[in-house]
């Protein structure tokens, strides 16, 4: 009797274990079987097919979970590798950016050797023929002619050197290679993060090309036929960027991104807009009458100074020899203040200075404008970096932020505490 009822929980234990294996392996489990000796039952148990059958179902169990991992770590490894050929184009196009910083870098300490060496030479042209004028008005006889015939030929030479030299503008030429070599440097700097810090594709590599390209476009080196309007008729901030700017995908740890911050951001913009960009605008048109009016002085002076110089020792001779004279003094000075005090230059500075405030609102309302938050910038990163742009703290752009909404147009505060 005990043995049947040893045989019947045996029998429930090994049909219950086989239940809870979710049907992922059927063992055949053969029931003991019993048989009479002796008027009494003995029973048989199959112990050891049992615990083969148990060690045969780990073992194949954990096969196909070691298979399943490989296959993913695999696939996961496979999918994270890089393109060589992408990055062998951005090494290209990182040694080609390099090489532009160097030109445009070397090429900005000559144009600046022409603005000093040119400025020098026009000067002491100017002011002796102003001397030499000066001294025939006291003389009479042969030495006159000579010393009349000088001056005016010195008055000339530098009327067409300063023609050259306010067409060309050598102090704005310095500035300008001087923008590009920096934004060539950035531009050297992001393409080094987009290799080090993440998984480039093709859009890096396009977007890459565009920058480089616009960045030529916007700082031609050549001085004939793409050489920039140093005299525009209207003034407009400076473009380096392409203008139809990628979104990189995949590029976010995170949003980040809130109502509020969306509201600080437009809030931004507005400021930019009707503060720091049209402040610079407007100091940009001030240099450039400024520039205008000297650049047509300077040479107009000479050119008064030849003609005067011309008639001394004439019957207009005390006229002729004040106007020759006095010009010539007048074309130093003001030579002087508009090359010395690199006018162009101020002129270039502004244009570049509200065009680095119009790339920064067409990136903010780039990435407002874009439905899917998940392919904006991360929002509190693009925050800092906008922070750190302006020359503020978060705190403070919060600040800057809450009183452009509460005051409006009226704000006073300028949104860069850099420039």
């Amino acid at each position: 009797m005990a043995s049947l009822q040893s045989s019947s929980v045996i029998g429930s234990l090994a049909y219950s274990s086989g239940r809870c294996r979710r049907g992922m392996t059927r063992a055949a489990i053969n029931m003991p079987k019993l048989r009479t000796s002796g008027g009494g039952l003995s029973l048989r148990l199959p112990a050891r097919d049992l615990v083969q059958e148990v060690l045969d179902m780990g073992i194949g169990l954990s096969a196909a979970t070691t298979s399943h991992v490989e296959k993913k770590y695999q696939s996961s490894t496979v999918s994270n590798v890089s393109d060589p050929m992408v990055i062998a184009k951005l090494h290209e196009i990182m040694e080609a950016v390099a090489d532009r910083v160097e030109m445009h870098k070397n090429i900005g300490e000559q144009r600046d050797n022409w603005n000093s060496l040119l400025l020098t030479s026009i000067n002491a042209i100017t002011l002796t023929a102003a001397t030499m004028a000066g001294i025939a008005a006291t003389n009479v006889g042969g030495p006159l002619m000579a010393l009349k015939l000088s001056s005016t030929l010195m008055y000339l030479a530098a009327t067409g050197m300063l023609v050259v030299m306010n067409k060309i503008q050598p102090s704005q030429l310095v500035e300008e290679q001087r923008n590009a070599a920096r934004l060539f440097k950035q531009l050297h700097c992001q393409i080094q993060t987009t290799l080090s810090s993440g998984n480039p594709n093709t859009s890096d590599v396009e977007e890459a090309m565009e920058k480089v390209l616009a960045l030529d476009k916007a700082y031609p080196l050549p001085l004939i036929g793409v050489m920039l309007e140093k005299f525009p008729k209207t003034v407009e901030p400076a473009v380096w960027w392409p203008q139809h700017r990628q979104r990189q995908e995949g590029r976010t740890y995170g949003n980040g991104w809130s109502v509020e911050l969306e509201e600080e951001m437009r809030e931004i913009v507005g400021v930019l807009k009707r503060k720091d960009t049209e402040d610079y605008l407007r100091l940009g048109k001030i240099a450039l009458k400024v520039n205008k009016i000297l650049s047509i002085s300077g040479p107009l002076l000479t050119g008064m100074a030849a003609c005067g110089t011309s008639f001394v020792g004439s019957s207009h001779a005390p006229w002729a020899a004040i106007v020759g004279v006095v010009a010539g003094a007048m074309a130093s000075v003001v030579n002087t203040m508009e090359h010395g005090g690199q006018v162009g230059m101020v002129f270039e500075m502004y244009r570049n200075n509200a065009g680095f405030f119009r790339l920064m609102e067409e990136t903010i309302e780039s990435n407002l404008n874009e439905r899917d938050v998940g392919r904006r910038e991360n929002g509190e990163l693009f925050e800092m970096k906008v922070a750190l742009q302006l020359g503020r703290s978060l705190s403070g752009l919060k600040n800057l932020a809450a009183s452009s909404s509460k005051k409006g147009e009226a704000i006073e505060e300028f949104a860069s505490k850099l420039f």
